[in-house]
Order: C-alpha cells, then sequence, then structure tokens
C-alpha cells in the first residue's frame, strides 16, 4: 500500500450509504458556495497579488530574524494564460 492509495475495500449498508451521498451533497452545495465566494472577490484578490508582489519588490520578505530579501521584478511568478483561481476539494481517489 502507497500513500497515494488510501481506498480500502469493505461493504457499507443501505443506512451508511445514505448517509454518506447526503453528506457528499452537503459537501458540493458548501463547496459550491465557496467557489461562488471566491468568483465575487476575484477583483479584490487581484489587487492582494499586486499588493504582495508590490511589498516583496520594494520591502522585501523577512527571511531570517531581521534580515529580508528583495524579490527582483523579472522573478515574480506570472499567472498562465486561461487559468483561474480555484478551491481544491477532495474526497476520495476515484479520479486519480
Amino acid at each position: 500500500m502507497t500513500f497515494k492509495n488510501l481506498h480500502i475495500d469493505h461493504e457499507r449498508s443501505s443506512e451508511e450509504e445514505a448517509w454518506l451521498e447526503e453528506e457528499i451533497t452537503e459537501q458540493e452545495a458548501r463547496f459550491s458556495k465557496i467557489e461562488q465566494s471566491m468568483d465575487e472577490i476575484k477583483p479584490v484578490r487581484a489587487k492582494w497579488y499586486q499588493e504582495f508582489f508590490d511589498r516583496i519588490t520594494t520591502i522585501g520578505f523577512n527571511v531570517d530574524g531581521d534580515e529580508k530579501v528583495l524579490i527582483a521584478k523579472e522573478k515574480l511568478p506570472v499567472k498562465p494564460e486561461g487559468r483561474k483561481d480555484q478551491v481544491v476539494w477532495k474526497y476520495g481517489v476515484d479520479d486519480e
């Protein structure tokens, strides 16, 4: 058994299956709300990213104690084309 293989074969009763289905439905509803909230704050999040980049290129970030390191603007990460911020949610390993 590897760390990636988290599946353990077992049988579930119909009551357990019903509970599990209910839990998954509730989690997916919560996930949907979180995802919608993340989409709504997209402009604010872009501002946060820019403020962070401005800070680490002008003030730097703390490495050890009072020691700070400045990051050159050309070393800042660039968001890949077409990529969006997303909620990472995983309740199983079926899709691996």
